[in-house]
């Protein structure tokens, strides 16, 4: 089978100084910093496929809510008590992943997931397929799932992917973390989903004969 080489121009990520400077149409929607192609005359087709591919076999989302432990009344109201707390839930990072699925937002969570999985990485060989992974799905401004991410940050990731190691993103994760935590999270206590799961736990009254 052939090898395809990755095809996503990067912001930043591999240019040279004063490399991909635009034009000023270019330069005010921040397409300065990409850089020129990097790679063959491979079909766009056949590039995309075999992207998909190795993405979707190393980056593995966490498994839906149905595949979760149904999770303890006490456990759902724990979510309310702190952000942390619904983080470290399994259960609650699914229900909250819905829950941003529905605010068309839900690659802050994928990308934090990923980040997670990169920082549990031994190897150096995998560690460099997941952080290239992770900056073209979360990083790049050509990702239909970028994060929003600012420019210390992403300058930050552009010099640490020319030696990735498990802690390329712990930055940028932690801008998303808060992200989700001062934006998402309030608005989550307060949905029909979260206050589904409260009714579920409470008491049921006892109705008379």
């Amino acid at each position: 089978m052939p090898r395809y080489r990755r095809t996503t121009r990067q912001r930043g990520w591999g240019a040279g100084a004063g490399a991909g400077r635009g034009t000023a149409g270019e330069q005010a929607l921040g397409l300065e910093e990409v850089p020129a192609p990097l790679f063959g005359e491979v079909p766009n087709q056949e590039r995309q496929r075999a992207w998909q591919a190795s993405r979707e076999s190393k980056l593995q989302p966490l498994p839906s809510c149905e595949a979760c432990t149904p999770p303890s009344p006490e456990e759902v109201q724990s979510w309310a008590q702190s952000f942390d707390k619904l983080m470290h839930s399994p259960t609650g990072r699914s229900v909250f992943r819905a829950f941003l699925r529905t605010e068309y937002s839900e690659e802050n969570m994928l990308f934090w997931l990923a980040c997670e999985e990169l920082k549990a990485e031994a190897n150096q060989h995998v560690v460099d397929e997941k952080a290239r992974l992770i900056y073209e799905d979360y990083v790049s401004i050509l990702s239909p799932k970028e994060v929003s991410l600012d420019s210390r940050v992403r300058e930050g990731i552009n010099r640490k992917m020319q030696e990735p190691s498990p802690h390329t993103f712990d930055d940028a994760q932690l801008q998303i973390y808060t992200l989700m935590h001062r934006d998402s999270y309030p608005r989550f206590l307060t949905s029909p989903a979260y206050r589904s799961l409260l009714l579920q736990g409470a008491p049921q009254s006892s109705s008379e004969a």
